[in-house]
């Protein structure tokens, strides 16, 4: 009769020493837009994890690189990723390649990007 009453001890003990794990994710937002402030449909958004903290999960890998493509309000959401140092590409057809590297330590976090057009073709002929 004693152990009915050890097991839900040992359960609250179990969850009480579990690392907090969700305290190094964070929810990303990558809003793609022109200079002007019009969105860009469809953009090509490539993120990378590529630094900062610990990247296991209870044993687990946790994802650290997503491919996605903006919709139509030019905006790509990544669920969870680590806290850190994220690379952020974006391709638009018409548009600049964007590349740069983020530093994201917040729960949830929106990174608005402007994609310049293409830069004039000069020819040496």
């Amino acid at each position: 009769m004693m152990f009915h009453r050890l097991v839900p001890a040992l359960i609250l003990a179990a969850a009480v020493s579990l690392p907090a794990f969700d305290d190094d994710m964070t929810k990303l937002a990558i809003e793609v837009k022109t200079l002007s402030g019009k969105p860009v449909e469809r953009a090509s958004v490539i993120v990378k994890f590529s630094e900062g903290r610990s990247v296991a999960k209870l044993g687990k890998k946790t994802r650290t690189a997503w491919e996605l493509r903006t919709n139509q309000e030019g905006v790509a959401r990544i669920p969870e990723i680590p806290r850190g140092k994220v690379l952020v590409q974006v391709i638009a057809k018409g548009y600049q390649t964007f590349g740069e590297h983020f530093d994201v330590n917040e729960a949830e976090k929106t990174i608005e990007i402007r994609l310049k057009p293409p830069q004039a073709q000069y020819s040496s002929h």
